[in-house]
């Protein structure tokens, strides 16, 4: 499919008051435009308004999007090249909206053709029948986007078009363009159409591709239909795709008037806004949890045991954010079914840094490990989530005095956390420490938190003091973890 609309979509109404016909058209004002005229408009148009240009897009201001601009505003084609887990897909999706709402066509045309410029012999010949009683019809700007991942089985036929043999044994002649089949890109006419994974595609399929660029025309079973398609197309790749599972023939890069690069977030603070943006969390994530699920995702985007190539996409940090919320979903209900669950208040679903471990085996099938690393994935994310965890802990608690949890310890008392630890049964363990409610506060946690928002704060700030050597800490053959004495 060349749409990208759900199957049971209900697609818009067009508004009453659209004209009806192509004489009311013609009255109304109307003019023809070019998709890239007015792709072009109406970028010009949300910058003079201080509108929103690009929706949705994080971390792209000052980089990307400036670049992206001056493409649309100079009517060149684009390719979008980074590593995976970008928002290349999303940024091209997102300039759908930068069409008109609604656009004319001539009704049942499958190039969607405008009433004051028709395309095909058929077309041309109801305009010229009709004149200005010429039935109009509109097309939202949600169906002029098609898209096509390429992939090696790709024929010339999906993108282009092949002779519709029915149509010849009916007795039309080769040549016209009624025995087409019109492929993914002629029926993107006047729109958007965007080939992800541009390299995966066969050499001589992107040659089939060159015209479009171009002559704005399309070849077929080697005659060639002077229909010169309206078409803003952008593609994406992975850089190393040049030299890897494929490359973008010399010819075609040529022709993509620019060449944009994307990248991942640049700093902490645009990793956390995508967290926060895109992870469908079941469960509360404190502040704190996200910061070291962001840094983790840094840390192992920097890692030298981890192929660069490949990259580490910023899905990473969000389903590793939604495995930690499902992980304390998780928690909460089997502690609702426990037998200490009975007259007690029920556990609010809250998770805490003990429930990333986990992400550690779980997401490890995302990164792609260097060739002499093999065995040791889980071990090196392990140790790199510690490095985040202690960072985090760093910047959020430096020069706190945090003496009272480490006397509490050192008194002998040893604390036990884990997975189905409640969060009453950890309290009360701690019970009074002086500087908790500074801690809790420093973390975002506020005034009055939750008795599982402050079980959170207390056992990042328990893990936080072990992996800075100040507190022992054991696993149980049950899987609990135990603080006490010095580490």
């Amino acid at each position: 499919m060349g749409r990208v609309t759900a199957p049971n979509q209900v697609l818009p109404v067009p508004p009453a008051d659209l004209p009806g016909t192509l004489g009311e058209l013609r009255a109304a004002g109307h003019r023809h435009r070019t998709v890239k005229q007015e792709l072009r408009d109406n970028l010009l148009a949300r910058m003079r308004s201080g509108e929103d240009r690009f929706p949705g897009i994080v971390g792209y201001d000052d980089t990307v999007l400036p670049e992206v601009e001056r493409a649309l505003l100079a009517g060149h084609d684009m390719v979008l090249l980074g590593e995976r887990g970008q928002g290349k897909t999303r940024l091209i999706r997102s300039l759908v909206a930068l069409l008109d709402e609604w656009t004319p066509v001539i009704p049942g045309s499958v190039l969607n053709e405008h009433p004051m410029h028709p395309l095909t012999p058929a077309s041309r010949a109801l305009v010229a029948e009709a004149g200005d009683d010429l039935a109009v019809g509109w097309l939202h700007r949600s169906m002029r986007y098609g898209e096509k991942l390429a992939t090696p089985d790709t024929s010339v036929g999906d993108l282009i078009g092949d002779v519709d043999p029915i149509r010849l044994a009916q007795g039309r002649t080769l040549g016209d363009p009624e025995t087409i089949h019109f492929g993914l890109v002629p029926r993107t006419n006047r729109g958007i159409f965007a080939v992800n994974e541009l390299p995966d595609l066969a050499e001589r399929i992107q040659v089939a591709l060159l015209n479009v660029l171009e002559e704005r025309d399309i070849q077929v079973r080697g005659y060639q239909l002077r229909l010169p398609l309206d078409l803003f197309l952008v593609a994406s790749a992975n850089p190393e795709d040049y030299t890897n599972r494929g490359r973008i023939i010399t010819p075609l890069k040529d022709r993509f008037g620019a060449e944009v690069r994307t990248h991942y977030p640049v700093d902490l603070e645009l990793e956390l806004a995508l967290i926060r943006q895109e992870a469908e969390l079941v469960a509360e994530v404190p502040e704190h949890v996200l910061e070291v699920l962001a840094r983790f995702a840094r840390a192992v985007r920097e890692s030298p045991s981890v192929d660069p190539r490949s990259g580490v996409s910023a899905r990473f940090a969000i389903a590793a954010a939604e495995t930690v919320a499902a992980a304390a979903l998780r928690r909460s209900g089997l502690l609702a079914a426990g037998p200490a669950a009975h007259g007690v208040r029920p556990e609010a679903p809250v998770a805490r840094v003990g429930d990333a471990v986990s992400v550690t085996s779980t997401l490890r099938g995302k990164v792609e490990f260097e060739s002499g690393e093999e065995g040791r994935e889980i071990e090196i994310l392990a140790h790199l989530l510690r490095t985040a965890t202690a960072e985090t802990f760093r910047a959020r608690l430096a020069g706190l005095d945090l003496s009272g949890f480490t006397g509490l310890v050192a008194e002998g008392t040893a604390i036990e956390t884990g997975e189905l630890v409640s969060s009453a049964e950890l309290l009360r363990q701690v019970g009074t420490v002086p500087g908790l409610a500074k801690a809790l506060d420093r973390l975002g946690l506020g005034d009055a938190p939750t008795p599982e928002e402050a079980a959170a704060g207390i056992e990042f700030v328990l893990e936080g003091l072990h992996l800075t050597r100040r507190l022992g800490k054991d696993v149980t053959e049950s899987g609990r973890t135990v603080y006490g004495g010095r580490g």
